[in-house]
């Protein structure tokens, strides 16, 4: 592809008091891809002005939005407007491998029915967190909720996170992808409405990947890109209170997904070990 007709490219990066991680993101933009870049810091609300400085820096723009709208409501905003036919979704905390940009555009060249593409999503020592999984079944949700902690490599977590060798070096179909470093067509996000603003923090990206199947499109898992999770301040900084956001969403989402009349005591059930795990969690976080 010839540098005239490479797609141009909106990169939509959610921050909130970001801190000098932002800054490594931006930077590592230049050399991820050949395209032509808007960055976009949608803000939910921070207290300084880095977000301006890194914007400065790096030919970006600041939308402020002023109250802290939640994850999947900012990205929604930062792409309202767009007019480039690629959206990257992306978090604050995470550094882009030289050419890895352009890895995930040549694979939406190869899968035109293709809606949502993710990068080999890296830890800070090298090893691989599955960023591509299955759209969680009632077995094995309860099976990941209950015993991946005390057993990682129980069969319900594997089958879930797709871990398999083997999976994690192949170009594949996922249920979904994390939202921590997506690439989205924008005809695609655009034809399902974006993410659903209900989800304040956690599991938008779950709901994005089943509604973009539900609607014809692929997401797709791209192991020729590759991404580093550098890890920000959030979790370290608020634990509770993301432990809180996590059980809050996945609630959201088991209930909306059986949401039959006759499903209600399935309902009950799910909420009370939802609230069980929640509490145990919170204690652990101490």
């Amino acid at each position: 592809m010839s540098p005239t007709s490479r797609p141009p490219v909106r990169v939509i990066c959610v921050t909130y008091n970001p801190g000098p991680e932002l800054d490594a993101l931006a930077a590592s933009l230049a050399t991820a891809t050949a395209s032509p870049v808007t960055l976009v810091l949608a803000d939910n609300g921070s207290t300084d002005d880095r977000p301006e400085r890194v914007a400065a820096a790096h030919g970006g723009q600041v939308l402020r939005i002023g109250d802290n709208v939640g994850y999947g409501a900012a990205a929604n905003r930062g792409a309202q407007d767009a007019t480039e036919p690629w959206l990257v979704v992306v978090n604050p905390d995470i550094v882009w491998a030289p050419g890895s940009l352009d890895a995930l555009l040549a694979a939406a060249e190869r899968h035109p029915t293709g809606g949502a593409f993710g990068p080999v999503l890296l830890n800070l020592d090298g090893s691989v967190y599955p960023s591509a999984r299955a759209l969680p079944s009632l077995t094995q949700g309860v099976g990941h909720a209950l015993f991946a902690r005390l057993w990682p490599g129980n069969p319900w977590t594997r089958a879930y996170q797709r871990r398999q060798e083997s999976a994690e070096r192949t170009e594949r179909e996922a249920g979904w992808l994390s939202g921590a470093c997506l690439l989205l067509r924008r005809e695609a996000f655009t034809a399902v409405g974006g993410f659903d603003p209900a989800y304040f923090m956690f599991f938008e990206d779950v709901d994005l990947g089943e509604r973009l199947g539900r609607a014809g499109w692929r997401s797709v898992y791209v192991p020729s890109a590759r991404v580093t999770h550098v890890g920000g301040t959030s979790w370290r900084d608020r634990p509770a209170r993301m432990i809180s956001a996590h059980h809050t969403s996945a609630r959201r989402y088991l209930h909306r997904r059986y949401h039959h009349r006759y499903q209600a005591p399935l309902r009950a059930a799910i909420s009370l070990g939802l609230a069980v795990r929640e509490a145990v969690e919170l204690r652990r976080a101490g």
